[in-house]
């Protein structure tokens, strides 16, 4: 069925702004985030994809994929990449938790991260910025590639450190074969940060290496 033809009263829009969000199937919600498709209802459209994969599983797919299944359409595929990663930032804010929770762990940093970098199919560098509690002030990425010293120079790493007026910093990198044993060049690198860090009077207080589901500290193994 498509939107217009459901009672003006009835169509998802009007019953999100009656009665709220939680009414609402999965289906109407990714249809009032697309608006329009192309060459399909766009109601169609989202029941099809959520019959054949559910959210995660389009994440997946990828964006080529998930084009062809849009019927080529690439603004409906960015919208619902883009969608499902907002998710996946606010679920791992809402366990990390910005302004509200103190960082005590590599595992509280793993909570914060896991969700937006696990899946990456080449490394990430973030820089944590925390206050003088260990509360988080900022995250900020600061480059992909192959970790090295050009990738993680201590003028790029500490910018939004001293930015934020933080009071020291935990070091984050994804490691996409699903290892999370450091290499040599990443303890090197941690080591040249953390004197860079002293004469900078923020500390370096922990480099966190994240997989799919495990991590590995610097902290905790040193």
């Amino acid at each position: 069925m498509k939107i217009f033809d459901i009672p003006w009263y009835d169509r998802p829009g009007e019953r999100l702004r009656k009665y709220g969000a939680g009414v609402l199937t999965d289906a109407e919600l990714l249809a009032i985030v697309l608006g329009k498709a192309r060459n399909e209802g766009v109601l169609e459209l989202c029941n099809k994809l959520l019959s054949k994969y559910n959210l995660n599983k389009i994440y997946d797919i990828g964006f080529e994929r998930l084009k062809e299944e849009c019927n080529d359409d690439k603004i409906a595929a960015m919208k619902i990449l883009s969608l499902i990663q907002l998710c996946k930032r606010y679920d791992s804010l809402s366990k990390g938790a910005y302004n509200d929770k103190e960082i005590k762990s590599a595992q509280d940093v793993y909570n914060l991260l896991s969700g937006r970098i696990k899946d990456y199919e080449e490394e990430h560098l973030y820089v944590i910025c925390l206050d003088t509690k260990n509360h988080v002030n900022k995250v900020q990425r600061i480059g992909f590639g192959i970790l090295n010293a050009s990738l993680a120079h201590p003028r790029e790493v500490f910018k939004a450190a001293i930015q934020e007026n933080s009071n020291s910093i935990i070091l984050a990198h994804n490691h996409p074969s699903g290892d999370c044993n450091p290499s040599g060049a990443d303890l090197e690198i941690t080591e040249t940060l953390k004197k860079a860090g002293e004469l900078l009077g923020i500390k370096v207080l922990d480099h966190v290496i994240i997989s799919k589901d495990k991590y590995w500290s610097w902290r905790e193994e040193s």
